[in-house]
C-alpha cells in the first residue's frame, strides 16, 4: 500500500523544516538520507520525540515527500502523530525541529516529551 498520496491530510510537514532538512541533508553530502522521525518511551511525560537521518524507507514506514525530501514514519510512531504539524523553528530557546502534536494531552517543558 503506498501510503505517500493520503499523508498530506494527516501529516502537516512546514516550509522551514523541508528547507532545514534539505539543508543538512546537503551539509551530508547524502542525497540519499531522509528524515525519520519516531516516538519512543521515556521522557518526563511518558513519550518523546526523536530525529535521525536514514538511506533506507522499510516496506511498512510511511512516506511524505515535500520540496524534494522525505520524512519517514514507522507504524507505531505513526498512530502518535496523526495530525501532527512537524516544523523547524529558531527562537530564543535556539534551532530546532519542534512537533505540533494535537494528540498529546499534556506536553513537557522541553517540548520533546508529551503524553496522550
Amino acid at each position: 500500500m503506498d501510503a505517500v498520496a493520503e499523508t498530506p491530510e494527516v501529516l502537516f510537514f512546514s516550509d522551514s523544516a523541508v528547507n532545514k532538512v534539505r539543508e543538512l541533508i546537503a551539509e551530508e553530502g547524502n542525497p540519499d538520507l531522509k528524515l525519520r522521525v519516531f516516538v519512543s518511551g521515556g521522557g518526563c511525560s511518558g513519550f518523546q520525540y526523536g530525529f535521525t537521518f536514514d538511506e533506507i524507507a522499510n516496506d511498512d514506514d510511511t512516506l511524505v515527500v515535500k520540496g524534494g525530501v522525505t520524512l519517514l514514519i514507522d507504524p507505531m510512531s505513526y498512530q502518535y502523530l496523526v495530525g501532527a504539524e512537524i516544523d523547524y523553528s529558531e527562537g530564543l530557546e535556539g534551532a530546532q525541529f519542534v512537533i505540533k502534536n494535537p494528540n498529546a494531552t499534556s506536553t513537557c517543558g522541553c517540548g520533546s516529551s508529551f503524553s496522550v
